[in-house]
């Protein structure tokens, strides 16, 4: 009887560990010019037509994954083909469901922000999508849908590359105090949750068109600086600047990692010159230069901005958006999204991305 007892009590013990067993969290780290993911350095000894790829990180803007509108009066703008409304749940759920075929293709990151991007085309046009209410408060429902693609890529070892604002949702804020609550308020859950595969990008493309001067390039820095205390170094952080720009010599100095956008280099050299460019600023120490957002396609060219980056030596992020005439499938921004690698433009990307990364 002792016996049976004994057994049925480890057999209970062994269920609930079973059943309050959390997977091992991810972590980015930062040496020199690589990234690390769990202390290994990324794409770990590939070489790719003489280019050195270990330590670098591809990635790609998906930055609607937890996208609403808030604002009744444009939300249908967003309804699905198939069900005719608009479903911020199935789109963070299908978010989900396509990480693990990215993962697969060699896509270690990607851009997620919490106000967004531009859902319909540059400009803000009515709709209202922020993580953040008009004092710096989080927002519930955001943050539901935030927490399963930051567990998702916690769970398929993935790194987020975490936009905190955008322009033309920043104006949502009431004011410079509430931008720093919203600064204080995400970085201190993130901390609180235990995150650590998470790159933090201030705002998207800081020199345009933020209301608050505090986002504005000639004080942005003060925010990078405020999240780097706040987290005690624990957090990595940048912000970036708008396409074919070179961040400010007190952006470069104080972010952890430089972020550059290829929007608008039409010619594949000018990449090389924006990553040579910032390894000459005088406030430049040995740290990794990172492209998240370029909107140039031609995989199949002789020259090309994604292989000039990586000659380069820097990590480059895909961004493509629905053109016009373009159907339900085309695009990574534009909302409704298919977040699986449908079109042909994804299918390039990621076909590349595979070749280069060996994956």
């Amino acid at each position: 009887m002792k016996y049976i007892f004994t057994v049925v009590i480890l057999l209970s013990t062994i269920s609930l560990c079973s059943f309050t067993y959390k997977p091992t969290k991810t972590s980015v780290s930062i040496q020199g010019e690589q990234f690390y993911i769990n202390n290994q350095i990324t794409y770990k000894n590939r070489y790719w037509k003489g280019n050195k790829i270990e330590g670098l990180l591809f990635n790609s803007r998906m930055v609607q994954g937890i996208f609403d509108d808030l604002n009744s009066n444009t939300r249908d703008n967003f309804k699905y083909p198939d069900s005719g409304k608009w479903d911020a749940d199935r789109n963070t759920t299908e978010f989900v469901n396509a990480m693990e075929d990215w993962k697969a293709h060699g896509l270690l990151s990607f851009t997620l922000n919490l106000q967004g991007g531009s859902p319909l085309g540059y400009g803000n046009h009515g709709w209202i999508n922020s993580t953040f209410d008009s004092l710096g408060n989080l927002r519930e429902d955001y943050l539901t849908r935030l927490e399963k693609i930051l567990n998702k890529s916690n769970e398929l070892g993935m790194v987020v590359i975490l936009g905190y604002f955008y322009f033309g949702q920043d104006e949502q804020l009431k004011d410079e105090q509430a931008v720093v609550n919203a600064v204080d308020n995400i970085t201190n859950w993130i901390l609180q949750k235990g995150y650590k595969n998470i790159l933090i990008e201030i705002n998207n493309e800081c020199d345009v068109k933020y209301d608050h001067t505090i986002l504005q390039p000639q004080r942005v820095h003060e925010l990078i600086k405020r999240v780097q205390e706040i987290s005690g170094n624990k957090l990595l952080v940048s912000t970036s600047y708008g396409g074919n720009k070179i961040p400010s010599s007190e952006v470069i100095a104080t972010s952890d990692f430089v972020l550059l956008h290829g929007n608008g280099v039409n010619d594949p050299k000018r990449i090389e010159e924006m990553v040579a460019l910032v390894r000459q600023s005088e406030s430049y120490s040995a740290k990794p230069i990172l492209f998240n957002e370029d909107d140039h396609f031609d995989f199949d060219k002789e020259s090309y901005n994604f292989l000039s980056a990586t000659e380069s030596y820097a990590s480059w992020g895909y961004f493509d958006f629905r053109m016009k005439g373009e159907d339900y499938t085309a695009g990574f921004q534009s909302v409704p999204v298919d977040w699986t690698i449908s079109s042909d433009r994804k299918k390039a990307f990621f076909n590349k991305l595979k070749e280069i990364t060996g994956y």
